[in-house]
């Protein structure tokens, strides 16, 4: 059968996003240009990823090194990155081993896997439960969307995973139900991004530890969107006084290149052995090249530091904003995570905003996120708030 491609007016990429109306096609620091040369503020970070801003020297320098001597082997030979980046993360978590993936999803769709195969082998429960909260988001894998505590997300997959039941999030008297339960493991954000930007107490947290420590319960944290200072810490759950089993982490730690993990503690890491996991891709010379290079930054640098003192500039500029627009109800989230509940469609003052040159998020239809390379300045911090608040002032006129 022949198809004339020539006078198709069906695009070849398949419709699985509904885009903006801009194509990037540069970026640097903080700043991203159109095709056109237009040149917006990026307080997206390629949603949580290009932590060190685009195209950051430290990482382009180790990646130019690595493209001249080895792209790919394979998993069934030892790669020094992969050992030299699984050193850092265990040497700066509480984990003590690491399996390396290529994204968020492939990451929690590992940690789920660990989870049940721990169970089966070490527990001797040949049918685990595995709990995560309403409003969560994991992955878009069949596994990681049946994990994600949110009816559109799995709207259309059906049949789902089985083993999976969801608890509501910040309720502490919904987390006794786990000692009836009793489940393989817990799997939670100590910040639901896409579910609104919204913090974990950190009472709940405490007492849920306490809980999962108590019934031999694995406590697994999604750290991708998280992770990687974006908080002020290296990890959120650094600053809940937790130890988590697993630690599932993507986005920023390639600095844009596609990379994820897990981190964990030796007793869970025993689910897995030789023939139980595996990834082509995952952990390759050039994503770990890239891993490498960003979180030695992190460390070496001042970033965290930097973190905590913009972090609270921009909160009191945001402040600031809410004393003068009522459009603005709430600002909730930690460190370069923000979160705006707003008083009208969160998408439309996305829209509104590219059109004064700066890009922002939703996280759900009433909220706008706001996610800053964690290298940003007090002037980029300026423009940025100059031009939200004709953007805010727009939407007042109802222009």
């Amino acid at each position: 059968m022949e198809t004339n491609h020539s006078i198709s007016l069906i695009s070849p990429v398949m419709a699985t996003y509904t885009r903006f109306p801009v194509t990037i096609v540069k970026g640097k620091g903080s700043y991203v240009w159109d095709e056109q040369g237009t040149k917006y503020l990026d307080f997206t970070s390629g949603i949580a990823t290009c932590n060190l801003g685009h195209v950051p020297e430290t990482v382009k320098e180790k990646l130019e090194e690595q493209l001249q001597n080895l792209w790919h082997c394979s998993n069934l030979y030892h790669i020094p990155n992969q050992q030299e980046l699984a050193a850092l993360l265990t040497a700066n978590s509480c984990g003590d081993q690491v399996f390396f993936c290529n994204s968020g999803a492939e990451a929690n769709e590992a940690a789920l896997k660990l989870a049940r195969r721990y169970a089966n082998k070490v527990k001797g429960n040949p049918s685990p439960t595995i709990i995560t909260f309403q409003q969560s988001f994991h992955g878009r894998t069949l596994a990681t969307l049946t994990a994600t505590g949110q009816d559109k997300i799995q709207q259309g997959f059906a049949p789902l995973a089985p083993g999976f039941s969801y608890l509501p999030y910040n309720d502490i008297a919904a987390l006794y139900q786990l000692n009836t339960i009793r489940p393989a493991a817990v799997l939670l954000e100590l910040i639901q991004g896409e579910g609104g930007v919204i913090p974990a107490d950190p009472e709940w947290v405490q007492k849920l530890a306490e809980i999962c420590q108590e019934n031999g319960i694995l406590l697994m944290v999604d750290e991708i969107q998280t992770g990687m200072g974006r908080t002020g810490t290296l990890f959120a759950y650094e600053q809940y006084g937790i130890e988590p089993d697993v630690i599932s982490i993507a986005k920023g730690l390639g600095s844009g290149f596609p990379i994820g993990a897990i981190i964990a503690k030796a007793e869970a890491a025993k689910g897995f052995d030789p023939g139980s996991h595996g990834s082509t891709f995952g952990g390759n010379p050039l994503a770990t090249a890239a891993g490498v290079a960003t979180v030695s930054h992190i460390l070496k640098s001042n970033i965290l530091e930097h973190v905590k003192e913009i972090s609270a500039y921009l909160d009191d500029k945001l402040q600031s904003l809410k004393k003068q627009f009522p459009i603005i109800e709430d600002i909730r989230g930690k460190g370069l995570l923000k979160g705006l509940v707003v008083s009208a469609n969160a998408l439309e003052i996305v829209q509104k905003a590219m059109a004064n040159n700066i890009l922002i998020l939703t996280a759900g239809p009433s909220v706008v996120r706001i996610l800053p390379p964690l290298t940003v300045s007090k002037n980029e911090i300026n423009e940025f708030i100059i031009e939200l608040e004709k953007t805010f002032q727009s939407i007042e006129k109802g222009e």
